[in-house]
């Protein structure tokens, strides 16, 4: 930490920080950061909060709420598929982009202790790389991969995030029609990644252009160039 940042900071109080929606072709990622009193912690054990992948849809909302509520402060972004995009003419990685907006939180709430689910292989690399970004001194980040198993102030911020995109995939689909939950891996959202390209002849606003994907897609049902047509 240098000498030079202002080392005001909200005293005793601790936040975690995660992501949900980092691996989807179709739809934003959302970053959250919850803060809480260091003594009021046990709280998110007594509501059971843990990771959010191991909770239900419906059990993620009604934490979600008791969270909000019972936090001393949170702050989440939205990070459309554009802006994902975007990041390649600016030549940053998706992780400098989580950096980057996990810095932004950071400096909203000004917590003193900060966990962080580390994106990064290197998670005390990660953790570095956001202290730098900041304009003040906070007394220490946490940089560990799986925060969201072994911290609940990581989880609870993983809950609040997960739960956001959930909704923000529920509005789309009323726009858009049942696409599924937008990952590659998912069927659903594949078929309809490729009937929207091949009806429109380009990728829906809510599709990561810059992912694999899309290009796969794009390649084959619009440049026509299916594996295929290589195969004699």
């Amino acid at each position: 930490m240098t000498s030079s940042k202002n080392q005001e900071f909200n005293q005793g109080v601790i936040c975690g920080i995660d992501e949900a929606g980092r691996g989807p072709v179709l739809g934003p990622m959302v970053i959250c950061g919850v803060c809480f009193f260091e003594a009021e912690l046990t709280l998110l054990d007594d509501i059971g909060v843990k990771d959010s992948k191991k909770l239900s849809p419906k059990k993620r909302s009604e934490l979600a709420k008791i969270i909000k509520k019972k936090c001393n402060n949170y702050k989440t972004i939205i990070i459309s598929a554009q802006e994902i995009d975007a990041r390649e003419k600016k030549r940053i990685t998706l992780n400098r982009l989580e950096e980057i907006k996990m810095a932004e939180i950071i400096e909203a709430l000004k917590p003193n202790i900060i966990y962080v689910d580390a994106a990064d292989v290197n998670e005390a690399r990660f953790g570095k790389s956001i202290q730098k970004l900041l304009k003040y001194s906070p007394t220490k980040i946490i940089s560990k991969h799986k925060a969201d198993d072994l911290y609940p102030i990581v989880s609870a911020s993983s809950i609040i995030a997960k739960d956001t995109r959930d909704s923000i995939i529920e509005e789309l689909k009323k726009n858009y029609g049942d696409f599924g939950s937008g990952y590659p891996s998912d069927t659903r959202s594949i078929e309809f990644l490729r009937e929207w390209i091949i009806e429109k002849k380009k990728a829906p606003l809510i599709a990561r252009k810059s992912w694999e994907t899309t290009k796969k897609i794009i390649s084959e049902e619009i440049s026509n160039t299916k594996i295929t047509d290589f195969v004699k």
